[in-house]
């Protein structure tokens, strides 16, 4: 019997597991969230899964009774043992290839990041890969400091009123109760950095996230002295009108490279995500001019300095301010930066001769940066062909914009029982264990993303095809569960007339598409649903049943967004397609960790070259989930013919209407003709070991190529590395 464990003891216990719940790390370790759910599964399952909710809802007299039991201690060592080994690892693979980062790190500017659903201050895609990028650079030891804006009340809450219609809501996040702390001064006192706004100047506070090895601090304007109008820039993401947004990039971008100097960090790289930060190379330039350079000699220096990447083929995800606003904006730091302003509105200008073309985000970053990437190779090219114009006498192929496409950070979206099943293939003690424990030690981090993992998890001698379809249904019907808790809540909400039997919704034996993003109306949501009749057909066809999961949110301003959910969701409750057809509301992160395990198939249907890259049918392959899309971003570059299925050529008609019939037309026939028969083809056991074929090869092929870890590396060997 083990002796009870000493006062001092159990004092060191909490300190790490307090040190532990501010770490991001553990979302995307699977022994560490299992410590915080045993302590309150309620709180756990209630407060969106997040660490440090629960241990303020565990009192500290609960925890240390808990630390008693020897098998649960134990537990708690054997992570913070773990954790702590992660952060003072000396062996990664920057320290061997891009040692020289650590002293001088990548600045890395994002108007948002998705980390986890416990601290919801993103919008969307842009900021689930900035997430990511930041755990990817954690787990290889980058050196790489993130800057961003903490929005206290995040992005939107969505409900559904009785007319179908989305409604927005907002609830505070409170800094105590989610995975970040305040960043101080050498004094100990609160760190404060100041920013020219308007007429004004601001002052702005930050807030530290630690994403493993990986700070990335959050400016925050909500201070009593400053007028409310300011203290409301970091209110939301993305909220207000073109004055909101103006001001919030210039307190990201000059705020961001003023709180750099103020911690001591000497970026070698500024990595600007999107054209949201790119008024940080008008304080770089500031600052080369106030130490005795000319303004061209400022402007090459700063270029030097900085790489951008794009993100949108879509015009309006550009942002272009009025030459009123940009003279409003900048009274004031126009009076601490000594050239004519005129001068300055010109480098966001693709004519600067033109003083009536709206001053530009893009624009302004392309000419300030040594290097400009798009997130995927058709995007690098619609890229070329959108900003030719703005590099005279080079045709579309010279114009200096490359690609990297996306990735996703696999570890932390792969589904808590799926990491359980593939970490357990890998420590199973045969022969295969002993490769695995040769090739890559005890680190499950690099085991996993790594191109040999996955070829020899997809081998039939080592996983069985039987297995695999057993975890397929598992994570079927987990969603399907998941699904009807949501719709009890959703119905809670709902008039009395709109009550619906949750229960009977969805099957679990059926064929289960998901279809789960941004409602951008070129994303064409209900596109599937232009095949009405046919589709009805389907889904009650006794042999071969399909059924469908929506889920997403439209910009708060974005009607037509809004038409096309209110359009789903009136089929899921009145037509035909009742409880065949389910729309989940208020997407975020751990829908979608529930979604791309629990489908089948993950349908993207983009108006072709509108997506730039995607990433979320990325996060499907490695819960044997397939992917069904049009062919493009990412999609164009994956896709072999055999690891998931193509919708339409790789090609699309000019007009857009016709594209819409065509696309339609091409997902109904690949629907029926090669997914419907495919997934129902089984032998005398049951088993469809044609799709199981596919599914393997989409495993093989599709997990590890795309990845952050793949992306991050390319970063750093293509631009952070070189100048």
């Amino acid at each position: 019997m083990k002796k009870p464990l000493t006062g001092a003891e159990l004092n060191e216990l909490i300190a790490g597991l307090n040190k532990l719940s501010r770490n991001l790390w553990w979302c995307w370790n699977q022994e560490a969230q299992d410590l915080f759910q045993e302590l309150s599964p309620r709180a756990w399952q209630h407060l969106f899964h997040n660490a440090v909710a629960v241990l303020r809802e565990v009192s500290e007299y609960e925890l240390r009774i808990h630390l008693q039991e020897p098998g649960f201690a134990d537990r708690v060592r054997a992570v913070l043992k773990e954790f702590e080994g992660y952060l003072a690892d000396q062996n990664t693979w920057c320290h061997k290839y891009a040692a020289k980062l650590h002293k001088n790190p990548v600045a890395y500017f994002s108007a948002e990041f998705g980390f986890h659903e416990s601290l919801p201050i993103s919008a969307g895609g842009l900021g689930i890969l900035a997430g990511d990028h930041m755990k990817s650079a954690s787990d290889l030891g980058l050196g790489l400091v993130g800057i961003g804006l903490f929005y206290r009340e995040g992005y939107f809450q969505q409900a559904i009123d009785s007319n179908n219609w989305q409604t927005e809501y907002y609830n505070p996040v409170d800094p105590k109760n989610v995975p970040m702390e305040p960043v101080f001064d050498a004094d100990g006192e609160r760190l404060v950095c100041h920013v020219e706004i308007g007429m004004n100047t601001v002052a702005f506070r930050v807030w530290r996230v630690n994403v493993g090895r990986v700070p990335v601090f959050l400016l925050d304007t909500n201070l009593p002295e400053n007028e409310q109008l300011f203290r409301d820039l970091t209110m939301r993401v993305y909220g207000g009108d073109s004055t909101t947004r103006i001001m919030q990039e210039i307190l990201l971008g000059i705020g961001g490279v003023r709180l750099l100097r103020a911690l001591g960090h000497e970026p070698s790289t500024f990595h600007m995500n999107e054209g949201h930060a790119a008024f940080l190379t008008l304080e770089l330039i500031r600052e080369k001019m106030a130490a005795g350079q000319t303004f061209a000699e400022a402007q090459t220096l700063t270029k030097a300095e900085c790489i951008f990447t794009t993100h949108t083929p879509v015009e309006a995800g550009h942002d272009r301010f009025s030459r009123d606003l940009m003279n409003y904006a900048f009274q004031r730091f126009t009076t601490v930066l000594p050239v004519p302003f005129p001068e300055i509105k010109a480098l966001g200008r693709v004519h600067p001769e033109n003083l009536a073309e709206p001053f530009c985000m893009t624009v302004l970053a392309l000419k300030l940066s040594r290097s400009a990437n798009a997130v995927s190779e058709l995007h690098g090219q619609v890229s070329r062909e959108m900003w030719q114009s703005l590099y005279p006498g080079k045709t579309v192929d010279q114009v200096p914009i490359g690609h990297i496409t996306n990735g996703i950070h696999l570890l932390g979206w792969m589904k808590g029982s799926v990491r359980q099943f593939w970490r357990k293939k890998l420590n199973n003690g045969n022969g295969e264990t002993k490769f695995f424990r040769e090739k890559f030690g005890e680190d499950w981090f690099a085991a996993v993303n790594h191109a040999d993992f996955w070829e020899k998890m997809t081998d039939p001698a080592f996983v069985a095809d039987e297995e695999l379809w057993a975890l397929r249904y598992k994570l079927r019907r987990e969603l399907i569960e998941f699904a009807r808790r949501k719709l009890l809540q959703q119905s809670q909400r709902a008039t009395q007339g709109d009550f619906i039997r949750f229960d009977h919704f969805l099957n679990p034996d059926a064929l289960t598409i998901g279809f789960a993003r941004r409602f951008a109306t070129y994303k064409r949501a209900p596109l599937i649903f232009q095949q009405f009749d046919n589709i009805v057909k389907l889904v009650h066809d006794k042999q071969r049943p399909v059924q469908f999961v929506f889920a997403g949110k439209a910009h708060p301003r974005d009607d037509d967004g809004k038409r096309f959910i209110q359009q789903i969701i009136h089929l899921s409750k009145n037509s035909e397609l009742a409880g065949n057809v389910v729309f989940l509301e208020n997407y975020d992160i751990h829908v979608a960790r529930q979604m791309v395990a629990g489908c089948d198939i993950w349908l993207n249907n983009p108006r072709r070259p509108l997506e730039a890259s995607g990433t979320s049918g990325m996060k499907a392959s490695c819960h044997g989930c397939m992917g069904m899309s049009i062919l493009d971003g990412w999609w164009r570059e994956g896709y072999d013919g055999k690891n998931g299925f193509g919708i339409g050529p790789d090609s699309h008609p000019a007009d857009v209407a016709e594209q819409d019939r065509v696309d339609s037309a091409n997902l109904y026939q690949v629907l029926t003709e090669q997914v419907v028969p495919l997934f129902y083809n089984r032998d005398v056991n049951g088993i469809p070991r044609e799709w199981i074929k596919r599914m393997r090869h989409a495993m093989a092929t599709l997990v590890p190529q795309f990845t952050t870890d793949r992306m991050v590396k390319e970063y750093t060997n293509k631009y952070y590395l070189k100048k």
